[in-house]
């Protein structure tokens, strides 16, 4: 096993550890428990989040960092505000909390208990604090003690903006030199150019609706005036039918641009203009793929920008010089595979042209310094992975950073924090315990509140030196007392080798905590391997969504296989032009793995479900690999990358070309075995609900037999309410072999 068990992690899950799983006859419930098993997995989630004490601690920091205040939690339901000193680690109360009950008892009339006060946040404002109780917001003075009440928040509703792909129109501003003395603007596509004391001219004439002048920036030295040309792509767009509109009407079609892989993109021209009238000079190449490029001011007048290779081969930072008319490479990031851009560092310093940006180059995906000139020296280094960038100090010369996998005893996957130099010496550990870490710095950056714990330990909360790492003090703990007399038990991180037989896959496994035995249960896999991060549980939650599925009477599990992040760039690189592949030589040895050390799961009925890029895991699953797996719900999968947004595919499957047809769960249809239920949203803005369509076409052309539910007025969604029904009947019904319960008798 990978980790420790620190705790008591209840008595069903003990057991299997202690004493092994004894073979039996299939779980098999009766209308009765089944029945039950639903009710049960309806609760627990409620039922066990409220028996953790102090399961997290947010700090609110005051005093310009020298202090931070939280509420502590105490397992009797009482609470208090405390004052943490950010030097000394040590606590006081925020306020006086009897004086505060009182007045506030008789300013609203009603009693207030000074150990349960009736708000759990506020606002602290030196000595003026505010907070919302009993339906009302209220003011008080912490040196009278003076409550007043404030008027009602208004609480304006805001529906969520649909996500709509930018065309680029032309800037309608002005665009003034530095110096004061130009101004330029957008008229008619083309370019206008005026000094302070003459006439507007046009300095472009060639501009039109197939290539107009978009933006338009200036050097900082005023000689250069920057302007971006657009080159419309196709441009295509996607439409939405809504069936069911909320107000009473007919259906709506709702429609928007939507480029998708293989289409033709926009595309960006750079040039820079000397407005004393000489001609333009084309800056460098074409950004054929991407956003519009955004400018930054360097040294002696000149700029950088960014160009990403379309196919997400290469990424490069560019360096252009308008007085010497020089374009230069600052940084050039490539690879055969892909670059992961969506993982990408690039810390821009104020102090000089240097930056701090991240490549897998080595393998791994390490930090490095490029000094502005086209030199490259690399910062961390070693068999792990940074996973962001908290802090660059450029006058210490020194970056706090977070990475997993650098402690080889613990899971890969563990976040810790650490400062290191910028040329790579001296690592300083900033979070050195066992766990996975969550830290919140100070405004000075001084201190850092840590949060770690894992799946099977709860919370611990330390303040300490954000310099040295050094422990200040420990704040509060997570208490689970309470859960554990509840029947409580922690998921199981469980290891296993990869196709390789050499490389660790990681994971963890749910039992029900009715769990017999004495008995075989069916296996059932949550799945999401997007390649662009990591999903396993690490840290600690009291009721996880897998354990809620497992009492349906499932072993729950979930894995992070080949092809997903967070390991070697090797690791990695098993996705590229491949996403069919989705990690599943991992995740079936992985599964068997378990199954031989635990009898108790039935490794003949697999079942699998997901959502989004997980939809398309579990509606594969069930054509690439139907020997293991025989049950699948998908919901709003991209069942072909062909018809998904294009920076997410091109990403991972890089340009268009017969892979994707060869990973396509629509192309492959007729290869179904066993029994899927599709869902989707019909108003899915992520991922179109034709690729759900098109695949349900397929399989009805194919002669396959499938269930397919449509959620109407939904967005991308794993099904909500009812969703979540339909997912636990299938699985019930085709693993465990009952009826589910019916809510229409």
């Amino acid at each position: 096993m990978a980790l420790k068990y620190d705790v008591v992690i209840g008595s069903v899950l003990a057991l299997i550890l202690s004493t092994g799983v004894l073979s039996g006859p299939l779980f098999h419930p009766t209308t009765s428990e089944i029945e039950a098993s639903y009710r049960r997995a309806d609760s627990i989630g409620r039922v066990w989040s409220s028996q953790v004490t102090m399961a997290t601690l947010e700090p609110h920091w005051i005093e310009n960092g020298k202090a931070f205040w939280y509420r502590h939690e105490a397992t009797d339901g009482t609470g208090s505000f405390l004052r943490v000193s950010s030097a000394t680690g040590e606590k006081s109360p925020l306020f006086d909390e009897k004086k505060l009950a009182a007045a506030l008892s008789k300013a609203s009339g009603q009693a207030v208990d000074p150990a349960k006060l009736p708000f759990r946040t506020l606002t602290l404002e030196g000595k003026k604090l505010q907070f919302e109780a009993m339906s009302q917001n209220w003011s008080v003075n912490l040196d009278t003690f003076l409550v007043e009440k404030l008027a009602p928040t208004k609480r304006k509703f805001t529906p969520p903006e649909l996500w709509i792909q930018d065309t680029w129109p032309p800037s309608t501003e002005t665009s003034t030199s530095p110096n004061g003395k130009w101004k330029a603007r957008i008229v008619a596509d083309n370019v206008f150019i005026r000094h302070e004391v003459g006439a507007e001219k046009a300095i472009t004439t060639e501009g039109s609706s197939s290539a107009y002048y978009a933006r338009l920036s200036w050097t900082p030295d005023s000689s250069r005036l920057i302007a971006v040309k657009v080159h419309p792509g196709d441009r295509n767009k996607v439409y939405l039918i809504q069936n069911s509109p909320v107000i009473w009407g007919p259906a709506k079609l709702l429609q928007r641009i939507y480029d998708r892989p293989g289409d033709k993109v926009d595309t960006f021209d750079v040039l820079a203009f000397d407005p004393t009238g000489h001609a333009p000079a084309f800056v460098g190449e074409s950004i054929e793929y991407g956003d519009l490029p955004e400018f930054r001011p360097a040294k002696n007048g000149a700029f950088t920008y960014e160009k990403i290779d379309r196919g997400y081969g290469r990424y490069r930072i560019f360096r252009f010089d308008p007085s010497k008319g020089e374009i230069s490479t600052v940084f050039d990031d490539s690879s055969p595979t892909f670059v992961d851009t969506t993982a990408q560092v690039d810390k821009y310093l104020e102090g000089s042209d240097e930056i701090i940006v991240s490549s897998e180059r080595d393998g791994w995906h390490h930090l490095y310094l490029a000094d502005g000139k086209g030199g490259l020296a690399q910062i961390t280094k070693g068999p792990w992975v940074v996973r962001g960038v908290e802090k660059v100090d450029e006058k210490k010369r020194q970056i706090t950073f977070a990475a997993s996998g650098v402690n080889p005893s613990e899971d890969p996957y563990f976040i810790h924090y650490y400062r290191i130099n910028f040329d790579g010496s001296n690592l300083v550990p900033l979070t050195p315990a066992v766990g996975t870490h969550h830290a919140v710095f100070s405004p000075d950056r001084s201190s850092l509140l840590d949060s770690y714990s894992t799946v099977q330990n709860p919370p611990v909360y330390e303040l300490r030196n954000a310099e040295s790492g050094g422990l200040i003090s420990t704040v509060d703990k997570a208490d689970i007392s309470r859960l554990l007399k509840g029947g409580w038990h922690a998921p199981l991180p469980f290891k296993a080798k990869a196709r390789d037989g050499i490389t660790d896959i990681y994971g963890i496994a749910c039992f029900p905590t009715n769990f017999d035995r004495h008995k075989r249960y069916p296996i059932v896999e949550d799945i999401y391997a997007g390649p662009q991060d990591s999903f396993v549980p690490k840290a600690f939650s009291p009721s996880l969504y897998q354990q809620r599925m497992a009492e349906l009477g499932f072993i729950v599990v979930q894995i992070d296989g080949m092809g997903t992040r967070n390991r070697s760039k090797a690791f990695h690189d098993v996705c590229y032009k491949n996403l069919a592949d989705a990690g599943f030589p991992d995740r079936i040895l992985w599964m068997k793995a378990l199954a031989k050390k635990y009898p108790a799961i039935d490794i003949d009925r697999v079942g699998i479900f997901g959502t989004s890029a997980g939809g398309q895991n579990a509606g594969g699953a069930v054509l690439f690999h139907p020997e293991f797996y025989k049950v699948a719900v998908a919901s709003c999968g991209c069942h072909d990358n062909r018809l998904d947004k294009i920076w997410w595919n091109e990403q991972w499957m890089g340009v268009m070309g017969p892979h994707y047809k060869a990973c396509s769960n629509i192309e492959n249809a007729a290869k179904l075995k066993g029994d899927l239920l599709l869902m989707v949203g019909e108003l899915d803005t992520n991922v179109p609900p034709e690729s759900t369509y098109r695949y349900a076409a397929a399989l009805q052309s194919a002669g396959k037999e499938f269930d397919l539910v449509v959620i109407p007025n939904s967005d991308h969604t794993a099904g909500g309410t009812y969703g979540e029904r339909k997912r636990r009947d299938f699985l019930v019904r085709h693993l465990l072999g009952v009826e589910p319960p019916n809510p229409n008798r």
